[in-house]
């Protein structure tokens, strides 16, 4: 933490210089592919580009738009990444998680991370919202944390089980983090399976582990946007995450809701 404090600063003064003022956060969250509609609900909205804040990257993948928006939501103070940054972007790990810092300067003391995942689980089918139970890193990439050994605290029991009684019928899974950008063999979703996975997909698993090193408390959700490569006849492709996100949005939205009124 130490050694980005600098650089933490220099974010934090493009912040204020853009909208006037350091707001106050209590929950992040970061918005996967074809998820960033979510920002349309915030009250008093302030946006920033991230291309006007020194130390962020800027995502060329399409379904991130890339701004940080401040604001209330269900009465809490916000900060929303729309779009996130991506290690098969050519990214350095460390550079990913970067804005998680910067959240934790203004205050967050949780974290919701949400993607778009193909589903290897046989009972997941596209537009299932799935809570990250337990992940695999299956990348071998780590962020640095000043050396940390501690385990990945990537769950809340208590935040999970007030969500669950209010919004039913909620799947909960093993997420496994690849690189990327191509999408896996059928041979390797196999593997995949035998190992406990219930979902795929090129992010998340960085940022719960800074998260956790932060002292955040942290809910991940899967967008379940396609069925994992081998299990269905159809190809796949970016198209179909970005259309299925579209079309779950108003029960993502209604999730991400309950999951803040219950922080």
């Amino acid at each position: 933490m130490k050694r980005i404090q600098s650089k933490i600063k220099d974010s934090l003064e493009c912040i204020k210089n853009h909208i006037g003022f350091l707001p106050e956060v209590e929950v992040g969250l970061i918005l996967g592919s074809g998820l960033g509609e979510m920002a349309d609900e915030i009250e008093n909205k302030v946006s920033v580009p991230y291309d006007k804040i020194k130390g962020f990257l800027k995502p060329t993948i399409e379904g991130h738009k890339g701004n940080l928006v401040f604001g209330k939501l269900e009465s809490r103070n916000v900060c929303i990444m729309q779009g996130r940054f991506h290690y098969y972007e050519g990214n350095k790990i460390e550079d990913i998680v970067y804005p998680l810092y910067v959240m934790k300067e203004l205050g967050a003391t949780n974290l919701i991370v949400t993607n778009a995942a193909g589903g290897i689980n046989m009972s997941f089918e596209p537009g299932d919202l799935v809570i990250i139970d337990d992940c695999i890193n299956f990348a071998f990439k780590n962020p640095p944390v000043d050396f940390s050994m501690k385990p990945v605290v990537f769950k809340d029991e208590d935040w999970i089980n007030r969500i669950d009684r209010r919004f039913k019928d909620l799947k909960k899974g093993t997420y496994i983090f690849v690189t990327g950008p191509s999408y896996e063999t059928p041979s390797e979703i196999r593997a995949f399976r035998k190992l406990g996975a219930d979902m795929v997909g090129m992010s998340t698993v960085p940022e719960i582990i800074v998260a956790g090193y932060l002292g955040l408390k942290v809910l991940g959700i899967s967008c379940i946007t396609n069925m994992a490569a081998g299990i269905l006849s159809q190809p796949l492709s970016h198209e179909e995450v970005i259309e299925v996100s579209r079309k779950v949005k108003e029960k993502f939205k209604e999730l991400i809701k309950v999951a803040i009124s219950e922080v």
